[in-house]
């Protein structure tokens, strides 16, 4: 059952979502759903918002099998439609074609991986251009804080209903939802590479970030880290800079 805190907050961002599709003049939304606590936690939320005008796409890229299944998971529990885009052979291709061995070999591996990422993005918005839909992300804000999304990749959404909710937040929201306990309690990943955990790549936890961006409270080493991240990701998070004339 809902706590009365989490039942509030949930019907606040069901109405939210139903009212950015109103007002965008859409008839509904469509959501990748890759089988973590962040985009389960969204599409339950755009299911509340619009039972009969959601769509959740599954987009293997190279993806683990259990991340699948999670996904499978929610949107059985929930009658959550869904279309299941596996995009192996299209990042296959795009590899193929992209020039490599002129660059330098240690940034190959970060740009082959965000290639992922952009191309659920342009899956999406397929989506989104045949049924009218809009395209909601899962970013949270401790995510969006410190620019961990890949940039017209997962950052690539018309709307982000988590954007105001830090990680523990919506961990706390999933439990209250009925996300399984799997999902809420498995090591985060954006599912870049085999092995990728958000908390490693990060180089901080989430618990460290939360409390931090919440009370201001953090080891001086660790405030000096994350003022580093936020600053070095503010062109993510606006749209491109035009001159001042």
């Amino acid at each position: 059952m809902l706590t009365i805190v989490s039942e509030k907050l949930a019907r606040e961002l069901a109405s939210w979502i139903r009212e950015m599709v109103s007002s965008a003049d859409r008839k509904g939304v469509v959501l990748g759903m890759s089988g973590g606590v962040d985009s389960s936690v969204a599409a339950v939320l755009c299911k509340r918002a619009l039972p009969q005008a959601i769509l959740g796409v599954i987009m293997p890229c190279y993806s683990s099998k259990l991340d699948r299944e999670h996904a499978e998971l929610v949107a059985s529990r929930f009658h959550i439609p869904v279309e299941v885009v596996v995009l192996d052979d299209v990042f296959d291709t795009l590899i193929k074609v992209l020039p490599s061995n002129s660059y330098e070999a240690a940034t190959r591996k970060l740009a082959e991986s965000n290639i992922k990422p952009r191309l659920r993005m342009l899956t999406l918005y397929y989506f989104a251009n045949r049924l009218n839909y809009l395209v909601v992300g899962s970013g949270n804000r401790s995510e969006l804080t410190v620019g961990y999304f890949t940039k017209y990749g997962d950052g690539g959404v018309d709307i982000m209903p988590l954007g105001n909710l830090v990680k523990s937040q919506v961990r706390e929201l999933a439990r209250n939802l009925g996300i399984p306990r799997e999902i809420i309690e498995k090591p985060p990943s954006a599912g870049l590479w085999e092995g990728q955990t958000d908390e490693a790549e990060l180089g901080v936890t989430y618990n460290e970030l939360d409390r931090y961006l919440i009370e201001g409270v953090a080891e001086q080493a660790l405030k000096v880290k994350i003022g580093s991240m936020i600053s070095k990701c503010a062109h993510k998070r606006q749209l491109p800079l035009v001159p001042q004339m």
